[in-house]
């Protein structure tokens, strides 16, 4: 059963004229209920223009009656950021799934060598996926301690750095940026260059041709992009405020 507010990845399976029935993927065997007033924001007449069986879909959980089974989810509540975040983070886990059975095939590993590694890695890193991306990324030392089989261990460091390359997330919005005060140039100057730095994302930013300027941010996780961006922005808005210069800011989509 998922927990309220939980983000879940959910398959259409019937559509009313009044919402869709959705079995939820990470659950198996549990369904939920999307209504038509939690698809989209505005009023909608015929909820086929949004909704086809089959259809792979992102949802919040809203409201749960645990004694009755019944889920109900909302495509509405979910931001583009969190759709983003929860598709590639699917993305990745699928991914780390065939890639240590790949391991597990290639050391000929028997199925309690391959269960006690999976316990072993998910122990020490939290998830398979994390487990996978830590050898890729770090290499044997990721390995160091965990009881795992030689021959399985091997195999999937080798599968491991050969698949597995560091992410890169970006995110890119546009900034207009103005200063009325007499020595203006210097005011905006100071704006841009006196933004904080951010743990694990890295900004740039581009000069357009004044007013204008693209901010850029790059890390290895869509959310710390994301959270870095709108700290910057925020940042901007903020010394803009403080120096009566008038700033405005748009996100470029992906």
């Amino acid at each position: 059963m998922p927990e309220m507010d939980e983000l879940v990845l959910a398959t259409v399976k019937k559509i009313m004229p009044y919402g869709a029935f959705c079995a939820l993927d990470e659950y198996a065997g549990r369904e939920a209920f999307v209504h038509i007033s939690e698809v989209a924001p505005r009023w909608i007449k015929n909820i086929h223009e949004f909704l086809h069986e089959g259809q792979k879909l992102v949802a919040k959980v809203y409201h749960i009656e645990a004694e009755k089974n019944q889920i109900d989810l909302s495509l509405k509540r979910v931001t583009e950021s969190e759709r983003k975040a929860k598709m590639e983070g699917s993305r990745r886990e699928k991914r780390a799934d065939k890639l240590f059975e790949v391991a597990v095939k290639i050391a000929k590993s028997t199925k309690s060598e391959s269960f006690a590694a999976e316990t072993a890695l998910t122990s020490k890193y939290g998830s398979l996926v994390d487990a996978i991306e830590a050898v890729g990324e770090k290499g044997e030392e990721a390995l160091v301690g965990l009881k795992i089989e030689k021959g399985l261990a091997r195999a999937i460091f080798e599968v491991a750095s050969k698949n597995i390359k560091k992410a890169r997330a970006e995110v890119n919005g546009i900034l207009s940026l103005t200063s009325y005060a007499p020595n203006g140039v210097e005011v905006v100057r100071k704006i841009l260059t006196s933004l904080p730095k951010y743990e694990g994302a890295e900004l740039e930013i581009l000069y357009l041709g004044a007013p204008k300027y693209q901010l850029r941010v790059v890390s290895d996780d869509f959310k710390k992009a994301d959270k870095a961006m709108e700290s910057a922005v925020e940042s901007i808005l903020s010394f803009a405020k403080e120096t009566k210069s008038v700033a405005e800011f748009s996100r470029l989509q992906a």
